[in-house]
């Protein structure tokens, strides 16, 4: 059974699987379906799982980890990485607490080992479809909601805090009111959108990155096949006799970056697994660092074309 090396945290002392299987999906996956998919991957060697509560897959995460503990794949819960969101409509002060608790719930977990704001944003109500209206967008209270999350940690009901989709400009914000720093930065990131000035930004200030959509978000509503279908990783790929997803993953991880990737597909779980035992070259690594740059496509599927003013810088 193949197994994801670990990632140190720095701070807060805790170490990550590199690699975490993601449980977004889009169209999102009927829970049975994400369970056994769950499960699967737990068979082949994932012990790092992202969740959130807007992706509706928590619930089947946790019927999941408890039937892994049942059929004896796992020893405790405690050999499992598990991070979870706080989603939008939750992000005043008093409200922070609660919604984790929420979480757990459908986790059916007593605690979190990352708890991560998901958006650097406010909704004034809940939502059913993107973009979001207008109306119902309001800029982010940092310091109110960076309180509630450290709240989190300090009751045990979560081992970190971080972030996700933040610019430099809104991490500078929290960690100026911070008493404990955000640990994680998650943002999309990829060959073709590289984010090189966030990287250099959150490693001079010790928050680690982990990337979602390694392969551009290809089959969901908001990305494409860019990435799989991208000629200069698919010479790579077919030049080392791996997959075009197997070289962007491997790039992602030699930036020094953890990954997320959702895949319900048993061998490409395996494949995924199977990053780590080899290298691009230098002259791989330059082809890859020359590729054209496209701006991730998540932010953009959420907000639509407003002029909204949430501080993002031009990487995130």
């Amino acid at each position: 059974m193949a197994k994801s090396p670990q990632v140190s945290l720095g701070a807060c002392g805790l170490t990550m699987p590199v690699l975490g299987m993601g449980t977004s999906s889009w169209p999102p996956a009927d829970p049975e379906t994400a369970k056994l998919a769950i499960i699967e991957a737990i068979k082949a060697g994932y012990r790092h799982f992202d969740t959130a509560f807007a992706y509706g897959s928590e619930q089947p995460l946790g019927q999941a980890i408890a039937e892994a503990l049942r059929l004896g794949l796992i020893k405790s819960r405690d050999d499992l990485f598990i991070t979870s969101k706080l989603w939008s409509s939750y992000t005043d002060r008093d409200q922070v607490v609660p919604a984790i608790k929420m979480s757990l719930r459908n986790l059916q977990l007593d605690y979190l080992d990352m708890y991560l704001i998901h958006l650097p944003l406010k909704l004034s109500q809940e939502i059913r479809k993107t973009p979001v209206p207008k109306e119902i967008l309001m800029p982010l209270d940092i310091k109110s909601v960076w309180e509630g999350m450290e709240e989190c940690q300090r009751l045990g009901l979560t081992k970190a805090i971080g972030v996700s989709n933040f610019s430099p400009r809104m991490l500078e914000e929290t960690l100026a009111i911070a008493e404990i720093p955000p640990a994680v930065n998650q943002v999309e990131m990829n060959p073709l959108w590289q984010q090189k000035k966030l990287r250099e930004h959150c490693n001079a200030k010790g928050i680690h990155i982990t990337a979602y959509s390694p392969l551009g978000a290809n089959g969901t509503k908001w990305g494409d096949n860019r990435i799989v279908e991208c000629d200069v990783l698919e010479d790579i790929a077919k030049a080392r006799g791996k997959t075009t997803a197997q070289v962007s993953m491997r790039w992602v991880y030699e930036q020094g970056v953890s990954i997320v990737a959702k895949s319900f597909n048993k061998e490409r779980m395996k494949q995924n697994l199977e990053i780590f035992d080899w290298s691009l070259t230098e002259e791989e690594l330059e082809r890859i660092s020359q590729l054209p740059q496209r701006k991730g496509f998540l932010i953009s599927s959420i907000l639509g074309a407003h002029d909204f003013t949430l501080q993002l810088d031009d990487e995130i």
